[in-house]
């Protein structure tokens, strides 16, 4: 089964400093029917003005993954990271018991664009994380969060695997499908063919009960796809 969210659809926030597309419930905005996927809660798609940001403010029980697409992320948390995390790279924080944090455009010129990711974890509670790595795309699928943090990957406190995929324009890739898992692809940039079905740059597209994927890139193409239980 292929539900495609619309990048269209998507619910939409505009705060002035932010403009912020949600996949999924969130905050003021609310629809029963896109609630999630698994253990996949939150895909806010933001961009942030030069010289804006989110304040300080607090987490708890929640797998909360930042990837950049576009300028550079300055965080900082009450566990003490100070951190620049520029475009290309992912930011894991587990929130555990909780943590407070901020996360800022930096720039006096130039906006930021990111994908704010949230994942339910498997178990509550526990001293907070902070991790963040740039990973060298050497296959067109590459692992970058894993629940066992595997050849260097992030390591997140759920069974859900996250890869970032890039095909070159009119490149195609076929995965086999595990029984009983969900995946979940974000088509960041880019035309990508799924299973004959037409995605296009902000859709998204929830895969269940297929046997194989089978994508073909129109344009280059980069998109997250979530391996879920």
């Amino acid at each position: 089964m292929i539900n495609v969210r619309k990048a269209s659809e998507r619910g939409q926030a505009n705060f002035g400093w932010l403009q912020s597309r949600h996949t999924f419930s969130f905050g003021n905005y609310y629809d029963p029917r896109y609630m999630g996927v698994s253990a996949l809660r939150v895909i806010n798609d933001d961009r942030v003005i030069p010289g804006q940001g989110f304040a300080t403010h607090g987490h708890r029980d929640m797998e909360i993954i930042s990837y950049v697409i576009s300028g550079t992320i300055a965080h900082k948390d009450s566990y003490g990271h100070v951190k620049d995390l520029p475009a290309g790279e992912f930011q894991l924080m587990s929130a555990g018991s909780g943590i407070y944090h901020s996360e800022y455009n930096p720039s006096a010129t130039e906006p930021l664009h990111f994908l704010q990711i949230w994942i339910q974890p498997a178990t509550t509670g526990g001293q907070p994380e902070y991790q963040q790595k740039a990973f060298e795309q050497t296959e067109a699928l590459t692992a970058v969060v894993t629940p066992d943090g595997r050849d260097g990957t992030l390591q997140i406190k759920q069974d859900a695997t996250v890869y970032r995929l890039q095909l070159a324009d009119a490149e195609q890739l076929t995965l086999p499908l595990t029984s009983g898992r969900t995946l979940y692809l974000q088509l960041i940039k880019g035309e990508l063919t799924l299973n004959g079905t037409q995605l296009n740059e902000g859709d998204g597209v929830s895969v269940t009960d297929e046997q194989l994927l089978s994508l073909q890139a129109s344009d280059n193409v980069e998109a997250l796809v979530f391996d879920l239980p």
